[in-house]
């Protein structure tokens, strides 16, 4: 079985949205950190000072082809118009993975046997 790393960096007050998705594709644990992200376009507000808002990076290690389906579903919660991105999210290969429950990757081999039928 192959894994990936799967980062989303999405606004806060979509951060449960998207954890929604990704847990009713079967994501297991999902780390979250508190971030704050600069834009290339400064958003001005009162008093001329700019806010381009919270963010959270979601972080979670996933069955390879489970990663894919969760990278579409929470590109549907950032992007819902398909032009204008709110957030971004992208998988890395992992090679070395130590650590995991087991009763996780047991979720990750049904969900496997399932999209092979």
């Amino acid at each position: 079985m192959k894994f990936s790393a799967l980062a989303a960096i999405v606004p806060e007050d979509l951060e449960q949205e998207c954890i929604d998705a990704a847990r009713e594709l079967g994501a297991g644990g999902i780390t979250i950190l508190a971030g704050r992200g600069v834009s290339n376009t400064a958003r001005k507000t009162f008093f001329g000072l700019t806010y381009d808002g919270s963010q959270s990076v979601l972080l979670m290690v996933l069955e390879k082809g489970l990663s894919l389906e969760v990278l579409k579903a929470i590109q549907k919660v950032i992007m819902p118009d398909n032009k204008d991105s709110s957030g971004i999210v992208f998988t890395l290969p992992l090679e070395h993975l130590g650590g995991i429950d087991f009763s996780q990757v047991e979720k990750f081999e049904q969900h496997l046997k399932n999209s092979q039928e």
